[in-house]
């Protein structure tokens, strides 16, 4: 059974609060993480997209991880690092 789903699909910048797309998309996904349970699945597409490369996939695997190891919530994760599906037999 799930209790809620949670999605961060696609980002842009927020002129009116004066928000980057990077700063969007973190917020947002740190709302995530902060609200799933284990019984929550969590959509999440491209996270770390509106950063440089390295720091995109760190934060990428960071939010995975947390996911897998805290939250412990099921997910669905859409991503163009490829470094990140070496690791699918760890979170499987």
């Amino acid at each position: 059974m799930i209790d809620k789903i949670f999605s961060r699909v696609g980002a842009s910048d927020n002129i009116a609060l004066g928000h980057s797309t990077f700063m969007v998309e973190m917020v947002e996904t740190a709302a995530i993480l902060n609200q799933a349970t284990s019984k929550s699945l969590v959509i999440l597409d491209e996270i770390g997209r509106g950063t440089a490369i390295n720091d995109g996939l760190s934060i990428a695997l960071a939010a995975i991880e947390h996911i897998h190891d805290v939250t412990k919530s099921r997910a669905i994760c859409a991503t163009h690092y490829h470094e990140l599906s070496k690791l699918s037999s760890h979170f499987v």
